[in-house]
């Protein structure tokens, strides 16, 4: 028998307990013996912990905001120095400046920019930008780059 081959039910019958002994969950019908989860018309909320105060009640609470956006990975101006030509991400990455080329990468002003390049990444503070020109370079707004999918590099590679 294979795998894809199993006959499975979706959906499982309720199983019908307090029916008598032969039915397998008679008497108790799987409430165990007294005790205040026993007993009828006794609901306990889920945070209850027998009368202590619950946790969840003495942790103090997460206030404010927390982003999913993974943050820009910054590069400062002063090590673009190094560089020639054209800067974008997989130059920075190759240059070991970024861990990844596929997150926004954001140039920040620290030090002097005295080299001539030509810059293509996600973000640069308005400094960076009048660096850039002033040194003779040109700064471009660009899109974050997509990894490539296996599929779409096999074909690259026919």
């Amino acid at each position: 028998m294979k795998y894809n081959e199993l006959q499975v039910n979706a959906n499982k019958s309720k199983i019908r307990v307090g029916r008598g002994i032969a039915a397998g969950r008679g008497k108790t019908a799987g409430r165990g013996t007294k005790g205040q989860k026993a007993r009828t018309g006794k609901k306990l909320h889920a945070m209850f912990q027998g009368g202590q105060r619950p946790l969840a009640q003495a942790i103090p609470k997460n206030r404010g905001f927390k982003s999913i956006k993974a943050p820009a990975q910054v590069v400062y101006a002063d090590n673009l120095n190094a560089m020639k030509g054209l800067v974008d991400n997989f130059s920075l990455f190759e240059a070991g400046m970024i861990a990844t080329p596929f997150h926004k990468v954001k140039i920040i002003m620290r030090g002097e920019l005295t080299a001539k390049i030509d810059v293509k990444v996600q973000a640069a503070s308005k400094s960076v930008q009048e660096a850039i020109k002033k040194a003779g370079g040109t700064f471009e707004k660009v899109a974050t780059p997509l990894p490539k999918s296996t599929k779409e590099a096999e074909a690259e590679d026919k």
